[in-house]
């Protein structure tokens, strides 16, 4: 067996921390998470600082921010030139793999009926060798994924169990070669398939009427708890799926060997602050905190809680410090891998920057005025406050800590003036760093061509979207 450390990588779709026991919900039961995290760490201030799918995932996958690489909506063809964590671990001699949910990739955009929403091999995959992926689709029971040469095929069952057995034909085939696999199930987003987004056995064990924080308004009350029944069934087939994986670690011997990582990559309002249900992009705690889970035997130490602050670029430069491999030059977050070791003196974050550039998941537009449909902010989040500046000019200012369903804006207060000034200059600095300016979302049009490629950045205009990288970067 090699003794590199392997890594099994979960990413939920649209999972907030807040809906989970680990972070504090009461209505579901998870034993297998709850055992994750019991055997491993949990991060209490891990941030989804650009809410929405394929800007997160353009995060995790390059470490670099939305900024630099143009992945500022969804629905966009990553530039072929991007140095991915792919690359980096199949060129130290892992075997890699994507499965499930992609969302790099223009698809099939505009998604109208979610058929063959298929990713080409090549570039567009980012140096992952094994591939059942889609871009993007909702078709949770007997839905499709993407294989090689223009190939797909149905899954039959619901989604987790599917991509579950995709994983383990994978593990089973390599047999003793290290790994890095990432498995994207899209629960629990939501589906405009049928009435249910999960079989019924797990809408079964739910409560007949489930409770809502207060930040919930009368008006969403009903909404909501119609949205938060599927969305609490689905993170129940969730809590099943890691079970499973982490059973078929014990099962085979690799467990001790193998750092398992349950992320999400932004989490959904659930009506609160007045926004509709399964709305994201917002500034507030339900879009922004999402949970992080890790387990590492021997080497992360298990039961605890870490308030680490955690950006999405910060997870691949510390995947990399953890299994001793070169970061590549490209990446612009911070390896974390001693802080989540628990290593004294560990360096950490002291603030994320956090962002919404347009007014539409999928499109280059100007925001809403009202706020409650998507407008342009930028934020910075600490480890008690977070600060935010709408593109009209209003900012709010809330303690995390003490008031974490947001309902006291503190921006007005005389005695948070000192806090207030603290955290606009340092958004100011964040943003400076990034080259970054607050501007209506229509700004951003000409980053793209007609193909959905990127083509602009913060710094002008790129080169050939489809070019080859700069591969003396990989170390």
């Amino acid at each position: 067996m090699s003794d590199k450390i392997n890594i099994l990588f979960i990413l939920a779709d649209q999972l907030r921390a807040s809906s989970l026991p680990v972070y504090g919900e009461q209505q579901i039961e998870t034993p297998n998470l709850d055992r994750l995290a019991s055997e491993g760490v949990v991060f209490s201030n891990a941030i989804s600082s650009c809410p929405l799918c394929t800007p997160y995932r353009g995060m995790l996958l390059t470490g670099r921010y939305p900024q630099t690489t143009g992945m500022l909506v969804n629905f966009i063809r990553i530039r072929h030139d991007e140095i991915g964590i792919g690359d980096t671990f199949s060129h130290a001699s892992y075997r890699t793999a994507w499965i499930g949910k992609w969302h790099l990739h223009s698809g099939a955009f505009p998604e109208f009926d979610s058929y063959r929403d298929y990713v080409p091999e090549g570039r567009d995959r980012l140096g992952f060798q094994f591939w059942r992926a889609y871009n993007f689709h909702t078709n949770y029971f007997n839905g499709w994924v993407g294989i090689d040469d223009w190939w797909g095929e149905h899954w039959g069952g619901y989604e987790t169990n599917a991509l579950t057995r995709y994983a383990f034909r994978f593990l089973d085939a390599i047999e003793d070669e290290p790994f890095c696999l990432f498995i994207s199930p899209h629960q629990p987003h939501n589906t405009t398939f049928g009435t249910d987004r999960a079989p019924e056995e797990y809408y079964a064990r739910l409560h007949n009427r489930l409770a809502l924080p207060d930040n919930v308004p009368d008006g969403q009350l009903e909404a909501a708890q119609e949205m938060y029944r599927h969305y609490l069934a689905m993170i129940l087939a969730l809590d099943d799926m890691v079970g499973d994986l982490l059973a078929y670690l014990d099962r085979t011997g690799r467990a001790d060997n193998t750092l398992v990582v349950f992320a999400s990559d932004h989490g959904t309002q659930g009506g609160a602050h007045g926004w509709r249900p399964w709305r994201k992009r917002a500034p507030y705690e339900e879009s922004i905190r999402v949970p992080l889970i890790m387990r590492l035997p021997g080497v992360i130490e298990g039961g605890v809680t870490r308030d680490t602050l955690v950006a999405p670029t910060d997870l691949f430069p510390s995947l990399c410090g953890l299994c001793g491999i070169s970061t590549p030059r490209t990446v612009e977050g911070f390896d974390l891998s001693r802080a989540w070791r628990g290593t004294p003196g560990a360096p950490e974050r002291k603030a994320i920057l956090a962002m919404n550039f347009t007014g539409h998941n999928d499109r280059t537009v100007d925001g809403d005025p009202s706020h409650l449909e998507g407008q342009e902010w930028r934020a910075v989040r600490t480890k008690q406050h977070v600060y935010i500046q709408w593109l009209d000019g209003e900012v709010e200012l809330f303690d995390v800590q003490r008031d974490p369903l947001q309902l006291d804006n503190l921006a007005a207060l005389p005695e948070m003036e000192e806090v207030r000034s603290r955290m606009a200059a340092t958004l100011t600095q964040l943003m400076a760093e990034r080259n970054d300016e607050l501007v209506p979302g229509s700004t951003y049009a000409d980053w793209l061509d007609n193909y959905r490629r990127i083509v602009r950045n913060v710094h002008g205009p790129l080169g050939d979207p489809e070019g080859i990288p700069d591969w003396s970067l990989l170390s």
